[in-house]
């Protein structure tokens, strides 16, 4: 009897919940996904941050500001999007223009705009302007694209990238040019024309080393990625700090807060961009494989929902979203353990972070809203 009133009390609980996720047009395996890897993330930022109370309760805020956006832009329809989209770009156009004119710089780098209450980077809005145009742009279109519909796509990013870039913010101009990519790749790009890109991208890297006037710390960072030990104690001190840290932690880690790496100062940048060795050290390869498997969800189940999107412009925007917040993960962790350059891209609800952490939630709010008006499109 007991076991029975259970079950009814649980089942009519879950179809309660079912409802609500329904009205607000969230996709309940998504959130719990995200809800885990924030909690998870939550307590390693606490631990990296020195135990700073303050830092948590300011991602707290921006975490909830995040939800918010996530929430409106669930019920954003694609039509609206779509209409959104060009406008979405200018603004950002305009406001990269503003940063480089009037920006407030700090660290050598003018990326934010100060409003006196807040401090926002322009930058961030076109991580969803790009990839957002470039659907709209292939939407009416036919495809695969050819090579004049290539080359306007190629303005279209390569003109907010640069802006990005000449900050400087590396980072965010390459996940900038791989959101828009990748809408361009999802259109179904021609083998050939693939290898192509690759070619000449590689092509345009090495001439661009050789006779563009890059600046110094922008050569430092490629030889430094290439030959950390050329220089220990200056260029090369962050990777190599960082991996002594991933290594020193072995399979189950020191123990929470007992990083010698990150506790005594050594791992620098250790609550943003190099966080994800704090893992390592703390929690071992256990915690780094429980990590993992959380961004593995959270983007598998975000690629499910993509493909099960009806028109051009959600597959193509939402196939980006979900996979951009792959390349975040594979640049961040391929940058603390010397796979990649270092680039200055944060672990994806993880790093302490501002207008990011509301960006990334609100391109999920995107990519479940394009999901869910699928279903009322196609009832």
């Amino acid at each position: 009897m007991i076991e029975e009133v259970v079950a009814s009390r649980t089942r009519r609980t879950l179809s309660a919940s079912a409802r609500l996720l329904s009205a607000l047009k969230l996709d309940g395996p998504l959130l719990v996904g995200l809800g885990l890897l924030s909690v998870y993330g939550l307590a390693i930022l606490y631990s990296a941050s020195g135990q700073s109370v303050d830092t948590i309760v300011r991602t707290l805020l921006r975490l909830a500001l995040g939800v918010a956006a996530m929430l409106a832009l669930t019920h954003a329809s694609p039509n609206f999007l779509r209409r959104l989209s060009p406008w979405l770009y200018a603004l950002g156009i305009v406001l990269l223009i503003v940063v480089d004119e009037f920006g407030h710089g700090a660290k050598g780098a003018q990326r934010w705009l100060d409003l006196g209450i807040i401090r926002f980077q322009p930058s961030e809005i076109m991580k969803l302007g790009v990839p957002m145009l470039c659907a709209w742009y292939l939407h009416e279109r036919p495809l695969p694209p050819d090579w004049k519909t290539l080359l306007v796509l190629a303005v279209l990013i390569l003109v907010p990238a640069a802006l990005v870039a000449k900050q400087p913010d590396l980072g965010t101009a390459a996940l900038i040019a791989v959101g828009g990519g990748l809408v361009v790749l999802m259109a179904g790009l021609p083998l050939y024309i693939i290898i192509g890109g690759v070619l000449g991208g590689a092509t345009v890297g090495f001439l661009g080393w050789k006779f563009l006037p890059l600046s110094a710390y922008q050569r430092q960072r490629v030889l430094t990625f290439i030959d950390p030990q050329a220089d220990p104690l200056g260029a090369g001190y962050h990777i190599i700090q960082s991996q002594i840290a991933l290594g020193s932690g072995g399979v189950f880690g020191k123990g929470w807060m007992h990083g010698s790496q990150a506790q005594l100062d050594f791992l620098p940048e250790r609550s943003t961009d190099f966080i994800f060795a704090v893992v390592g050290e703390e929690f071992g390869l256990v915690g780094l494989l429980v990590l993992l498997v959380l961004y593995l969800y959270i983007v598998s189940r975000a690629v499910w929902l993509a493909t099960q999107t009806n028109d051009t412009f959600s597959r193509l925007l939402a196939s980006s979203l979900a996979l951009t917040f792959f390349v975040y993960v594979f640049i961040n962790a391929g940058m603390v353990s010397g796979l990649v350059p270092v680039v200055g891209v944060p672990l994806p609800l993880v790093s302490y972070g501002g207008t990011s952490v509301v960006t990334l939630l609100a391109g999920f709010g995107i990519l479940m809203g394009l999901y869910s008006h699928r279903k009322l499109m196609g009832s």
